[in-house]
Order: C-alpha cells, then structure tokens, then sequence
C-alpha cells in the first residue's frame, strides 16, 4: 500500500510540482500571486500551462477543463483534448497561456436570473491562479470563475474571491493600528464538517422519490430510529468502512485533507471533517469532497445521499463551517490566548463578528437557504432559522464586564478531574461546545451551523467575509481619524458595540420553544423557509453592503434573488409531481389489490360458513378503503395546486404559492399514504419502506 505522505497531493499541480517544473522567475510571479494576491503578468501564462500540460500528460492525461461553480450549486465542465494538428497526418499535445487563462462555456444555459438571455450566450471562465489545478478521471480541471459577456458574476465563487480581498483589506487597516506592519496578506479560513447517508443501491433503485427529489416523499416511521443513540460514533460497519478508507485515499490524491470520519445520529448517517484550508480552496475542496463521495459510494453498492433532509423521522444532515481569520504571519485573529480579558486585539476582531452578524443576520440566513434545508432549520435537530450567537461563559462574562466599565476578575482554568486516579489530569476548556447555537464561538473560531449538507459553502463565506470586512472599516475609519488617546478610544468603540449588538448573544438552548418569544423580543429575525428570507438579497441595506464592497453589483444580487425563487419553486415541483406519479401509479394501485385479497378472504369464508368471524378483516378493509378514498381526494387536492401553481408568473408569487398551498397538500397526501402502509400487507407495499432502507447495511 502506498504511503499517505507519497500518495497525498498526487493529483494536484500544487506548490512542490510547480517549483520543482516552473522556471525560477515564472515560480517566484505565480507564488506572489497565490501568497500575497499580486496580480499574475499574462505573459506568465504560457510557461505555466505548458508545465501543467507536460505534467498531466505523464500521468496519461488528454483533455483539460475549466472547473466552475455555476449558479447551480454544483460543479461543471466541458472537456478539451491537448492535440493539435501539426500536418494533415499528425498532431502534437499543446496547451497555451490562453486557454489556460480563458474559457467560453454557454452562459445562457446556466441559472442567470436574467443576467442572459437565450441569445446572449456568451460567458466567461477566468483561470483562478489561487486555486491548485488538479487530474479528475483523467482530465486536468483548471478551477476558475464564471462570468457574463457584461462581467456579471454567474457563479459562487467570484464572489467569494471579491469577499476575501475586501476582508484582507480592512483586516490590514485594523492591524496597522496595533503595530503589525508587517502583514500583508489576512485570510479567512474554513473547515467544512460534511453529514452524509449511505444506503445500499438496491433499495435506492426502488424509490423513485430518492432518484428524482434525493428524499422519501413517503415512508412511514420505522418502530426504531435514532432513540437509542447507539449509532452516534458507534463502531463502523465494514461495508461503510471500506468505502471511508477509498474515499480517503481519493481525496488525499485531489489534497483535500480528509482527517475525521465517524458515525452520525441518524442510523445510517456518517461525517467526514477536513483540516483548515484558505476559504477559496476549502469551498473547491468540498465541492470535490461531495462530488467524490457519489462516485465512491457507487463503487460499493452503495448510494450517498446528501439532502438535507432525505427521512423523516430522523436527523438530517448539515455542513457545520468553521470559520476563522490569520494572517500571513502566523497569528490567528480569533485566538484569545491566555487573558482574552488584557487582549485588545482579540476584543476588537470578536465584537466586529458580533455586530456583523446581529446586523446582518437576514443576510446570513438567505445564505444558507433552499427547498432542502427548509425541512430540517428548527427540527430540533439542527439550530433554529433564528441567528444568534454562542460565546461562552467566560468570554460573556468579559463583555459584560467591559460593557459596565468594571473590573473582570480572571479565573484560573480549572483541571478536569474524572475521579480515577490512573487518568490523565488536563485543564478544562474555558468554553463549552452548544450544538443548539446556529454561529457558535468554539476556542479559536466560529463554527456556523445552518448550511444543510448540499449546500456550496461559497454563499455563506462571502456573506460573513463582506460583513466583517464592513465592519472593521467602520472600527478602522473611527480609529484612524479619533483624537486623544488610543487604547481610550479603542475601548470606548468595543464598550458601544458589545451594548448595541449583545442582543445576538445566546448562549442557552435554541431548541428550547421559549427561544422563540425570547429571540421575538429581542428583536431577532426568525426566516423559516426560503421564500420568507431570501427577500434579503433585495433589502437595500444588503445592497448597500455589497455593492459599497464591490463584491456584488446590484444586478448580480436581483438575479441571486430571482435564482433563488426558481429554484425553490423547481424543486418543489418536482416533488409534487413525484408525489403525485407514486401515490397514482404505485400506492393506490397496491392499496386496492390488497383491498380486493381482503374482500375475497371475507367472501371466501362467508361461503364456507356464515359463522366464521370475518371482523378482523371486515374492519381493516372498511378502514384502507375509507383512507384509499382519502387518498384519492389529497392526489386531486396536490393536482389542482400543481396546474393552478402553472399559471402564476411572478417568481415570488409562485415560491409563496408553492410554499403555503402546494407544501401543504403534499404533506397532507403523505400522512394519508404513511398510514396505509402500516396496514396494508408489505408484499404488496410498491417500495422499500424507511425502515429498510436506513437498517440496510449489515
């Protein structure tokens, strides 16, 4: 078996390839651009792409692509052969500068929000030099930025990159002011936790519901679920862990740095957790990460599944985003260290959070929005869709103490003693975790727990990244220009926004009911689905914030809107219609044959002698045949609102249309056919049940 350290990084024309292949000169421009942001000479272009062409075609590479995260939420590609025609007879592998910097793809076929039009095809991929290219089933995929022919952003990532330069930026202003001079580069890092289900193909292939939506539409709930939490970190299944083992080894060749892997809540539901990794990689990464994972799984029978929420029942699956601010240097800028209290840097770097996310906490919401994880926000199993923030009893204590301008008495870190005396002795952490917390400070940074497992983390990293950035340019400009002295002004700004933002901080349990009316009376919002909180993306306060930053135009951000809308729309729909082919084709027609076996036992006894007891199979008939009727009116009932939905053509209208009517028949219809799989016989149930499915893999 190979070793991990050979094996790692294989894939990747990554910092070790390009030294060991780039001329000096070429290296050292490409390096200043991926370390510090300079900006790459084109002419650089040519020597680099002709250096990651020799290496990919060594490893028995043909074709390269621009890699892309359109508005899809997912990655694309379109492939392009290396040759080129010498003569009539021959052909030489070549790739240039500009191919490798520049692409073409279809603008007009993505999600554009009327950015283009079905004529305006033409759009733009952009090569990101910050972002290693990497070998993906045999093609060299060059991750870039997708644009308009006008320049519009038609994609998460450019965003997401303008994010992160706008948060260098204010960062270094901040920074300066405390002496550090020396740093030239601020970076947002992230450490996404990917949950996931695994379930074996051959039942997957039996529900249509799972291969069209990524959901069971219908299954009633198994006699066991998660009540036992016996599957929480229990011992792996050799099945699922021969698949971690490929999965590993694949993302170690891609450099995604794969560390954590067990079992989740749910039955049937694991996670895999990276190491830290700058923002822009880390969202490439887990797009791969997701990507790798289906590809994996089919090589074992197997299906991942990552929808937000694919039971009922059971836990859903999200994407906790650990988020943290260091510099070039080597300070982490969420790092309290020893004191917290004394360290004013600190203080300064977590009341900028704390604002920007009690300001901007609608925003931060519409980020992590979606047909998908609109079912599993307030579950109790996940933070509610009201944002708050966790920070601990110790460092609540510190604002508190700033806020009234008293003295904070420090505590010594108290030693854990666990009452056997063979143990260990270790210092006990000064925060406790809150798994309730939607932005929880967890040591050294924010761990943001609404994005639901699908989600690209590109959308809520730019958020918080703009956020941020605007408010340390706030702190900064005041700073800059306040007369007298410093360290009074400094504490003066903290004191005002721990008092104006300390609403936003919660450190109790979110899944608590009294939550709400707390939260409603602090005056916290409380977004519960799509359509309520994407209006954000039009609120002229977010407008102003992004636009004020350039990292979103007006334009860009009305078209995320009308995107946003689509989607939520689409995939209810599709739901809908799934429903709708199921119950029609699948349950009824079993519902009634089971009916039929029932009235001809009845008849067949009663032939036999009037005196045998038939109640048992008098009652459940009369009671499947009256929930079959049931059945009959919520598929007419889900009907009428689908063909009604077809001719609303306002894209709000619609989602709010989709949300509050059609929703509701769909659950309707599902409560209807739950209850008749639990009386009718299994061998004629159409599908595999929930229970089957989620306790499949031995």
């Amino acid at each position: 078996m190979t070793k991990v350290p050979e094996l790692f990084g294989t894939l990747v024309f990554n910092d070790k390839t390009m030294k060991e292949r780039l001329p000096k000169e070429t290296y050292k421009a490409l390096h200043k651009t991926i370390e510090n942001g300079k900006s790459l000479d084109p002419n650089v272009a040519n020597v680099v792409a002709n250096a990651m062409k020799d290496w990919a075609v060594e490893k028995g590479v043909t074709h390269f692509t621009h890699w892309f995260q359109p508005m899809t939420g997912i990655t694309a590609e379109k492939h392009d052969s290396f040759i080129s025609p010498i003569d009539d007879a021959n052909v030489i592998m070549e790739f240039s500068g500009k191919e490798l910097i520049k692409g073409e793809p279809d603008a007009s076929s993505f999600p554009s929000g009327g950015l283009r039009a079905t004529f305006e095809a033409r759009g733009y991929t952009a090569w990101d030099p910050t972002s290693y290219a990497f070998i993906k089933d045999d093609t060299l995929c060059i991750p870039t930025a997708f644009c308009s022919y006008g320049g519009e952003a038609l994609d998460k990532k450019t965003p997401l990159l303008r994010s992160m330069e706008v948060i260098t930026k204010q960062a270094k202003r901040i920074l300066k002011l405390f002496g550090n001079e020396d740093v030239t580069m601020v970076k947002t890092t992230v450490g996404p936790e990917q949950e996931y289900f695994l379930i074996d193909k051959e039942y997957y292939d039996k529900r249509p519901d799972l291969v069209y939506t990524g959901r069971t539409l219908f299954g009633a709930k198994p006699p066991k679920g998660q009540e036992l939490e016996d599957h929480y970190f229990g011992t792996i299944k050799p099945r699922v862990s021969a698949y971690m083992r490929e999965l590993d080894e694949e993302l170690w060749k891609l450099g995604v740095l794969a560390k954590t892997e067990h079992n989740e809540a749910a039955p049937a539901q694991h996670e895999l957790a990276p190491i830290y990794s700058t923002t822009n990689i880390a969202t490439d990464h887990n797009q791969l990460t997701m990507e790798m994972m289906k590809k994996v799984a089919s090589r074992h029978g197997l299906v991942c599944l990552l929808h937000e929420k694919p039971f009922e029942g059971i836990n859903g699956s999200g994407k906790h985003n650990n988020w943290s601010l260091s510099t070039n240097t080597g300070m982490n800028l969420l790092e309290p260290g020893d004191t917290p209290h004394q360290n004013a840097q600190f203080l300064i770097f977590l009341c900028a959070v704390i604002q920007a996310v009690d300001e901007y906490q609608g925003m931060l919401r519409a980020s992590v929005a979606g047909a998908g994880n609109d079912h599993r926000l307030g579950g109790n199993e996940a933070p509610p869709a009201i944002v708050s923030i966790f920070l601990g009893e110790e460092l609540t204590e510190i604002l508190e103490s700033i806020e009234k301008d008293e003295q904070y008495d420090s505590k010594e870190q108290s030693i854990m003693k666990i009452g056997v005396h063979t143990m260990p002795k270790f210092p006990r952490d000064t925060t406790d975790r809150n798994r309730t917390s939607p932005f929880a400070f967890t040591g050294n940074k924010f761990e943001f727990r609404m994005l639901g497992s699908a989600h690209s983390i590109s959308s809520p990293n730019t958020v918080i990244n703009t956020a941020v950035a605007d408010v340390l340019s706030r702190y900064a400009d005041f700073l800059e220009t306040a007369q007298g002295d410093f360290n009074e002004n400094l504490h003066k700004l903290i004191r005002k926004a721990i008092k104006e933002h300390k609403r936003i901080i919660f450190n109790g349990n979110g899944y608590d009911a009294s939550w709400v009316e707390e939260a409603k009376k602090r005056g916290l919002l409380n977004l519960e689905t799509t359509p309520d909180c994407v209006k954000a993306y039009i609120d002229p306060k977010n407008v102003e914030l992004f636009t004020k930053h350039k990292v979103f135009t007006k334009t860009e951000m009305d078209a995320r809107y009308e995107i946003y809308l689509e989607n939520y729309s689409k995939i209810v729909n599709i739901e809908a219609l799934t429903m709708l082919d199921m119950a029609r084709m699948q349950i009824l027609p079993a519902v009634i044959a089971f009916s039929k076996e029932l009235g001809d036992t009845v008849n067949t006894k009663t032939a036999v002698s009037s005196k045998i007891n038939t109640t048992a199979e008098v009652e459940l008939l009369t009671k499947i045949s009256s929930l079959s009727a049931k059945l009959y009116k919520d598929i007419e009932a889900l009907q009428a609102d689908v063909d009604g939905a077809a001719d609303i053509g306002d894209a709000e209208e619609l989602a709010f249309f989709y949300k509050d009517n059609v929703l509701a028949k769909m659950n309707a219809l599902r409560q209807t056919a739950d209850k008749l799989e639990t009386m009718t016989d299994k061998k004629f149930w159409p599908f595999p049940s929930t229970g089957d499915i989620i306790f499949s893999i031995r």
